[in-house]
């Protein structure tokens, strides 16, 4: 099983400064670096301080020339929101300045909040329509002149500048429906996965979904990548602290998601946790069980479920509201003491 690393620039509240999280978020892919991590994803979101990459590409160059190894994922553009020659010049540029290290990872969004600012009158669950063209047009526009007249852009002749360094960027797609599934699959593209709170029975119908398509389309020879909220700890005051965080983060996930609430400068109000349900539940032994929470011995466990359910990456997502020393104390437990049970 190959790690990936998952991690954003985040701030709860105000007391804590941007120049802060901008140290610590570099620390942290500066550690996955030397541990051998294969990519560092960034994400792209707007107007949230919960969540602050308002363009992954800016992160992923900045990350690359502070690291040596470590690959540069996107996770993920949001198709709808970018033009397919600006996204592939934007995406070859990394992989230019990176040497070579990108991972293009496209996606549909996540929350209709984001979407009534960014693209209004787009209802979240069409915008995977926006993906289904985006994608074989910016590997068209690597390659070289493309006219293109299609439902949602149209241009005349045009190509990438620049020009990607690898003959073939891994591309990726981040999926949770069928119809999702079988474009990837289709299309020979990676998968990543986010079964948020949700229980193992959850990626095992991911799982599912995957051989299904894979079935469908005679075969496939993509990497399979299931992300989760992670924390290690060896004392309770850390478990006590990781657990807190975690439902603290899931109370304002719960605002953006189900639009309840009120986001004041960039600061999501939490919903009160009674009202959380569904992909947000917050119950504290749930938690602890669902996501990737607990000692050593704990997570190595859960990972090894994951590897015999057929999962090639683990995507640890550091993201959760948890105090900055904490995150590395957890950061160097995986490191030292899980990850050399899958080397």
């Amino acid at each position: 099983m190959k790690f990936h690393l998952a991690i954003n620039l985040e701030r709860m509240d105000d007391a804590t400064s941007i120049t802060q999280v901008r140290d610590h978020t570099l620390d942290m892919v500066k550690m996955a670096d030397k541990a051998g991590f294969e990519i560092a994803w960034a994400a792209e979101h707007h107007g949230l301080e919960m969540t602050i990459a308002p363009n992954p590409f800016q992160l992923m160059t900045w990350w690359a020339d502070h690291t040596d190894n470590i690959r540069m994922g996107c996770g993920v553009a949001n198709a709808a929101y970018w033009h397919p020659i600006n996204l592939a010049g934007e995406a070859a540029m990394v992989d230019v300045l990176s040497g070579g290290r990108l991972e293009l990872g496209l996606g549909s969004g996540a929350y209709q909040r984001e979407f009534d600012r960014m693209k209004p009158g787009l209802a979240q669950p069409d915008s995977y329509k926006y993906l289904q063209e985006m994608l074989p047009l910016v590997q068209d526009l690597w390659k070289g002149d493309v006219q293109h007249d299609g439902e949602y852009w149209q241009f005349p002749a045009a190509t990438s500048c620049p020009k990607p360094l690898q003959e073939k960027v891994p591309v990726w797609v981040a999926a949770r429906s069928p119809i999702t599934f079988d474009y990837a699959v289709e299309n020979d593209c990676n998968i990543m996965c986010w079964p948020l709170t949700l229980p193992m029975s959850e990626a095992e119908k991911y799982r599912a979904q995957l051989d299904e398509s894979i079935a469908k389309a005679g075969g496939w020879n993509g990497t399979f990548a299931l992300m989760r909220h992670t924390a290690v700890y060896d004392n309770d005051a850390d478990r006590t602290t990781s657990v807190d965080a975690v439902r603290n983060v899931l109370g304002k996930f719960g605002n953006v998601m189900m639009k309840k609430g009120e986001v004041v400068n960039g600061f999501p109000e939490n919903v009160p946790l009674e009202q959380l349900d569904g992909n947000a539940r917050v119950d504290p032994a749930m938690l602890e069980e669902n996501l990737m929470l607990g000692t050593p011995d704990q997570v190595i466990a859960k990972l090894k479920q994951y590897e015999a359910l057929g999962v090639d990456a683990f995507i640890y997502y550091a993201s959760m509201g948890l105090d900055m020393d904490v995150q590395k104390r957890s950061m160097n437990l995986f490191i030292n003491e899980v990850m050399p049970e899958f080397a």
